[in-house]
């Protein structure tokens, strides 16, 4: 592990292959956003692997921009167009969803379609990173608040009613598992820098035996500890959920297992927690409570049977494995600079036996 002073700042000066002509956007937002017509100041968010994500001050109000990451994606990943249309809604029905303002479509502004949405304030657990210091030196009680928090908040937003405020239409809840995994194996073959074979074992398994579906709700699809903002003054309390670019309608089931997937806990193998690169930060956080913990209080919040989750827990960890090897493929391939990427070569086996592991008990055979 790579010795750390401590947490790195919540943003910086923009990367020099992340910048853009910041004339034609203030241009662009003038008469859109108040007080686009005077000084403007960018600066650019650490945290995030995928979508490129910036801190935009005008006349003292901030704002965040988002925007695709450069050089070539997934057709139908880092979509600002749906990020923009579930966050210009469910802002009405879900507080920690913050309310987007406005899209642009029109890759000449900026290089890429982008929107911009209300800023909130609060504390990110980073990956791979210590605590920022609001979260450091709490007593058991409060992380367990926080872990508390992150699942109950990840039940309430299963609990919106989606078409009471327009997102009757938003996805397709119909064969989305599927989908799911006919769709993420054709990225895997796309992105893969390596043969893992238990990748396609894995996929004809999942396929072969699909849980029936439970009625569709609203779901993230990357719903995770560092993808939640937490009050820097009552870190038991959730301010803001964050990056939507994968949103749609389905299995809640889906989300439950995702949200999991990234939940670490002591007696995980150790090639797993080595992968948070000495900050597993739920197996290492006395009073935050373990997966199966967490599973259970969903079950106890919505009422719903989890008694398929290890079957969606095992499909995450599998999906797992092909967004990693997608933003390595973009390190392998040169088009970021960023380093922490070149270490996301040793995921994709590792999360493929991690996802055969859980299955096994279910019949799985590899």
């Amino acid at each position: 592990m790579t010795e750390q002073a401590g947490p790195l700042p919540e943003y910086t000066e923009i990367r020099d292959e992340d910048r853009f002509e910041v004339k034609r956007l203030r241009e662009y937002l003038r008469g859109k956003l108040p007080g686009a017509e005077g000084p403007m100041e960018l600066m650019q968010f650490r945290t995030g692997s995928s979508n490129l994500t910036f801190l935009m001050r005008l006349d003292g109000d901030e704002w965040v921009l988002r925007r695709p990451p450069r050089g070539p994606v997934a057709p139908t990943a880092n979509d600002m167009n749906r990020e923009f249309r579930i966050l210009s809604k469910l802002w009405q029905a879900f507080y920690p969803a913050p309310r987007a303002m406005l899209f642009c479509e029109d890759a000449e502004v900026i290089g890429a379609p982008f929107y911009v949405m209300e800023r909130r304030k609060g504390v990110v657990v980073t990956l791979r990173q210590p605590f920022a210091p609001a979260l450091q030196g709490h007593a058991p009680s409060t992380y367990r608040q926080m872990a508390e928090a992150f699942i109950d908040t990840l039940a309430d937003l299963h609990a919106v009613d989606y078409g009471a405020i327009g997102l009757a239409g938003f996805g397709r809840p119909e064969g989305f598992l599927q989908r799911q995994i006919t769709g993420w194996l054709g990225r895997w073959e796309k992105a893969k820098t390596q043969e893992v074979p238990l990748m396609k074992t894995l996929a004809d398994w999942f396929l072969e035996h699909q849980p029936a579906p439970q009625p569709p709700v609203i779901l993230h699809n990357d719903f995770y500890l560092h993808n939640v903002m937490f009050d820097a003054a009552f870190p038991g309390r959730i301010v803001a959920v964050l990056d939507w670019e994968m949103a749609s309608l389905g299995d809640p089931m889906i989300d439950l297992g995702t949200a999991l997937n990234y939940w670490r806990d002591p007696d995980d193998r150790q090639e797993l927690l080595d992968l948070s690169e000495g900050y597993p930060h739920t197996a290492m956080t006395p009073g935050i409570l373990h997966r199966e913990q967490m599973a259970e209080r969903y079950a106890a919040r919505t009422g719903r049977d989890i008694s398929k989750f290890p079957y969606y827990l095992a499909l995450a960890y599998w999906k797992y494995a092909t967004v990693v090897e997608q933003l390595y493929l973009r390190y392998f391939r040169g088009q970021t600079t960023e380093p922490r990427f070149a270490n996301y070569k040793k995921y994709a086996p590792v999360m493929a036996r991690e996802a055969a592991k859980v299955a096994a008990p279910l019949g799985f055979r590899s």
